[in-house]
Order: C-alpha cells, then structure tokens, then sequence
C-alpha cells in the first residue's frame, strides 16, 4: 500500500536545488522549470526575449543574406562568395598565381569581412543567383532565431533557444552557492538548439534544430591558470594562429604548452580546453592529420573576448567548425547584471583586511540637483584641468554640464575585507551533429568481399563509441545454438552492452557484412554449446572464448579496458591467413591417414573452422 506524507512541494524542490524556476533573475516565467545542480542540467528550449536581449543574441546574431532580384530566392552571401573562390582554386586552370592567391586570401579573411566588403567581393567577383544567373541583391542581415511568444495573449516574445549558454549564466547565483560560493567551478549541459538558417545545406554542417554540449568554466579574471594543464601541455597538434592565416600560410604542428608560454594562446585555461577537445576528438576516431585548431582573426572574435579557438575537422565539405573554445571575459555575467539588477558576482575574502586608497567622489546636492536631477556623475581629471565636464544624460534626453563646484573630490584610506568581481568564463561548445558527420566520413572506408567481385561498406567505429557493440549469430540453424545465444545475449543486457541477436538462416558471411556496415566492432558466433568466436570487425581475425566469459570480454574491450592484443594473447586467437593454412593441414591429416575419430573428439574446434570457412 502507498502511503503519502503530504504532496510534495514546489519550494521544497527548488530548496534542494532538484528544481529551480528559470529566469529567475528576471523575475521568473510561469511553466519554465530548471532541474539542477542536485537533479540534472536541463534548461527549457522557450527563452524570453529579454534574456536574449541582454545576451546580445536579438541584436547580433545574423547572417548576411543576399537575395534573387527576379525570383526573390534568398541565399546566404559568405556561402556563396566561399563556393565561388573554392570552384575558382579547383577547376579554373587559367588561374595565374597571383589570382589564385588572392583567392585564398579572400578565404582566409572570409569571416573577418564586413557587410560592405562581402558585398564588394560579390561584385567583383560577377557572383550571380546560383540557379537563375540572375543579379542580386546587396547583403544585409538576417536574425537565425525562431520567434515565438508565451501565454495566450501572445503579449510576452521569446525565442526558441539558439544555443544552451543563456540558460547556464542566469542561473549563475545558484550554481556558484552550489559550489559552495567558490571559483573555479564548471557548469555543463547537453541539449537541442534551434537556428532559422537561411539556406541549410551540406548535410549536418548547417542545420536548423542540432544538439549542443557547452560547459561554461568560471574563473576569477585574474587567475587564469588550471592545475590540470600540465596533463595537456606537450600535446602536439595542427594549429592554426591568426598571424599565419594573414599571411595565407598554412596550419602547422605546435606543443601546446609552448603555444601558452609564447602568448598564441591566451591562458593555461583555454589551452587545457583545447588539449582535452584534441583529445576527446582523436579518442572519437577523428584522423589526427585532418583536424586543426584555427585562432579567431582579430576582427572575427567578438570585441569581449580575450581568445578563441575553433577545432576544425576536414571533410568532404571542407574545414568546418565542430568545437568552439573562447575566453568570453566577464561579458555575459555583467550583460545579465546590467539587465535583470541582480548582481551575478563573485567575492575573495582576504585571509587578513587590505588596506586600499579609492577616490570618493560626494556630490554638492544643492548644486547637483539644479543640473541633474538627482543623478551625478564625475571625472576628475577632466575637473581638475578644464574645471567641467559634460555628459549626456539618457533619461533627461540632453548633455549636462558639471562643473568643480559641484563635487568635492578627494582620496580616502579604507580597509577592504573582501574582493567582489564578475567572473570571466571559459566557453568549450561542440556541435555534436557535425562531430558525428565528421566521424562517419573519417571512419568509412571499402573492402572487397571474399569472392572479389563486390566492394562492402565498413565503419571502422573505435569500440568505445560504436553504437552497437556487438551481434550475437548462430553458425547454423540449431536449438541448442539458438538457446546459447539467447543466454549470451541476455549476459551483455545485464552488462549494459548494446547489441543485436540474429538467429535467421542467412549465410554467416551476410550477416557479417552487415554488422560491418553499421561499425560494429564485435561478432559472436556460436557454433558449440560450451564455446564461441569473437571476430574482430577490421582484421575479420578470430579468438575462442568460453560462454561464460564473453560478457566479460566484450564490456572490457568497449569501455577501453583492454585492447584486441591483449585479449588476443590470453585467448586462442586465428588471424583469417593462419586459417587457412590449419585447414589446408587438417584437410591433408584427414585425406592421408583417414583419422576420422580425430575429427569427431574435436568437433568444436572443427565447427570453429567451418565458421572460417563460411566467411
């Protein structure tokens, strides 16, 4: 019988921090909820405008598009300017060698035109409607949010979300008191992002609803060091600093830790975010030789921010962002500060008092309030050597003058306990559909079938991240096989393995053509009752192990706790050569000598080979 200790509130949630209201910094939105720290990081697709207004994504988060001037067809304008220089490079053989570089000087500074220049270059280059050859427009901006609004009235507009960072930073307050009001700490969420793309193509690359994983990692802006760097620091990748894009030079292999300790990238926090993004990205199965770090151009990255990488992978689109890492300084935090009215700060409590000299600057009322209003501001330089200053003053709609008389100016000696400032955050966001996109082409290749007369498709997935870790056959139509199967199979559910059962009659060799061309690393055939094969996906080698055990080997090889050779060398293990040799002998002893009792105290290991034989 249920017993109920009373309903279980709303406060009490948001006390334990399992839930919390979102947007509560701007006074909450009814039907919006928060799960996390304590419950998991889920932030609501649906963002009100203000916190998009805040953030800066209302006003600055365009495109440049360009438009058909007779069918009124809209195109993004960078896209097209790209595809032209790059058909240019590829196929024009007239080309001299001072056009072609200029070309790729145009590419290179792609993302550090503005929007007069990208028109320019449009018009230069006699770039016309791709379909049509019809003239076009001049660019200009297209906001990429889908606008909605919230309640019936449809009075209060929103966004569905671009990306998941907002929702992370104007939960700021809660998640620093969560760590207990300490600095550094990281805040890290997965979810879906939506962006109205003027003219998605080139499959996952450019999308209109995509999945995000981003991390937000505070840090005080004076301390930029990380304690884990010195794990990443002689890491050796493709690195593309702005000085060598300028100079239309190429990417080129550089430590990381001497790309920190020379000032290419700006601190030990960003640069242990890009070593772990190398890692996390080789580990996948992307090839290490078409991956690149690429620096942001001065121009390109936003005027807040003090870096910013982009992990590029090579592929048949050519180099495309999968992984943005920036240092955003203290931007968003203040954004939302300036916005909402709540203080979204960080404090240093000294050890013992510090004893600082600050200016103070009190104000003349009856002089203030004639001119003012009320509202007083400063300068005292400006004071000092011209005697006033002028300000606009927004509310009042008109400059005011303030002159000496108005303020009384002087410096004061006082006993601070505390530091409070707004922390800067570190931002790694990765596009998961492109990384996934990428993976594929870099672990896709062809090999011919046993006969020679087909080519069959492989996924070369490295185990930990196949979706599908093993398939589970029978070699023959049997019961006693069958049940096997069912029993090794209900042995890697418990385990947590992934896997597919396949007990239909196709030939072994079909079905492992099959299980190759989804990436599956693992095969498992069973062709005893006591014992099966586990065949290795890209060599087809083979190794028998007991039932039991094959739980056991299969979790320890997809989790990345032992590697093929070492499993090889505790089980027997037949490459698909050596096969056909023992074959080749086993057929000899049986012909010759007629040992036919041989073949039946062994029937298991010659099932095993009949196995080899059917792939």
């Amino acid at each position: 019988m249920l017993s109920l200790t009373g309903k279980l509130s709303t406060t009490f949630l948001n006390g334990v921090c399992f839930t919390k209201q979102s947007f509560k910094i701007y006074n909450g939105y009814s039907g919006f909820y928060d799960y996390g720290p304590s419950g998991c990081a889920i932030i609501p697709c649906v963002t009100p405008e203000v916190v998009l207004k805040a953030s800066g994504h209302v006003e600055k988060l365009t495109d440049q598009m360009v438009k058909d001037e007779k069918t009124g067809t809209f195109y993004r304008a960078d896209q097209l300017l790209k595809d032209f220089c790059n058909e240019k490079l590829r196929e024009d053989v007239r080309l001299s060698l001072e056009q072609a570089a200029e070309l790729r000087r145009t590419l290179a500074m792609m993302d550090d035109l503005s929007v007069e220049e990208l028109g320019a270059k449009i018009k230069e280059y006699g770039i016309t409607a791709p379909d049509t050859k019809n003239p076009l427009s001049d660019p200009y901006p297209f906001n990429l949010m889908f606008q909605t609004s919230v309640g019936p009235s449809g009075l209060t507009a929103a966004y569905v979300r671009p990306e998941t960072a907002p929702g992370i930073f104007v939960n700021f307050k809660d998640l620093y008191y969560n760590n207990g009001n300490k600095l550094p700490f990281a805040a890290a969420q997965i979810g879906q992002a939506f962006r109205n793309e003027i003219s998605p193509r080139q499959g996952f690359s450019r999308v209109r609803e995509f999945t995000l994983a981003e991390i937000e990692h505070f840090v005080d802006p004076k301390d930029k060091s990380h304690p884990k760097f010195s794990e990443v620091k002689n890491l050796e990748f493709l690195m593309f600093p702005r000085e060598e894009q300028m100079s239309a030079q190429s990417a080129k292999k550089i430590r990381l830790g001497e790309a920190v300790s020379r000032g290419i990238v700006n601190n030990e926090t960003i640069g242990y975010f890009i070593g772990r993004v190398y890692l996390f990205l080789s580990r996948l199965g992307i090839d290490q030789d078409h991956l690149r770090f690429r620096q942001h151009l001065a121009n390109e990255m936003a005027h807040y921010a003090a870096d910013c990488w982009d992990a590029e992978i090579e592929c048949s689109y050519g180099w495309i962002e999968c992984v943005g890492i920036a240092d955003r300084s203290a931007y968003d935090l203040r954004a939302h500060t300036e916005k909402s009215g709540v203080a979204l700060v960080a404090q240093e409590k000294f050890s013992e008092p510090r004893e600082v000299e600050k200016l103070v600057i009190a104000p003349v009322k009856k002089e203030l309030g004639l001119a003012f209003k009320g509202k007083a501001l400063g300068m005292k330089a400006t004071l000092e050597s011209k005697g006033e200053v002028e300000f606009y003053v927004r509310k009042l709609g008109k400059n005011v003058c303030i002159k000496k008389n108005m303020l009384l100016i002087s410096k004061e000696k006082k006993k601070e306990f505390q530091r409070v400032f707004t922390p800067s955050v570190i931002e790694p966001s990765s596009g998961i559909d492109r990384i996934i996109y990428c993976l594929c082409e870099h672990c896709f290749y062809r090999r011919p079938s046993k006969a020679g007369d087909e080519q069959l498709n492989v996924f070369r997935f490295p185990p930990l991240v196949a979706p599908i870790k093993c398939t589970v056959f029978t070699l023959v139509q049997n019961q006693q096989y069958e049940e096997v199967a069912k029993v090794i199979s209900e042995s890697l559910s418990v385990a947590g393995i992934s896997h597919k059962i396949d007990i239909t009659g196709a030939s072994i060799g079909k079905r492992y053509a099959r299980t190759d061309e989804l990436g599956v690393p693992c095969a498992i055939t069973v062709d005893s009752t006591s014992s099966v094969t586990i065949r290795e996906r890209d060599s087809k080698d083979q190794m028998r192990v007991h039932v039991d055990d094959v739980a056991s080997i299969v979790k320890a090889l997809t989790d990345g706790q032992r590697t093929w050779e070492d499993v090889w060398a505790s089980y027997p293990h037949h490459s698909f050569f050596n096969f056909y040799i023992i074959i080749f002998v086993l057929l000899i002893i049986m012909l010759v000598s007629k040992f036919f009792i041989f073949l039946f105290c062994f029937q298991d290991i010659a099932s095993d080979f009949l196995g080899f034989l059917i792939i």
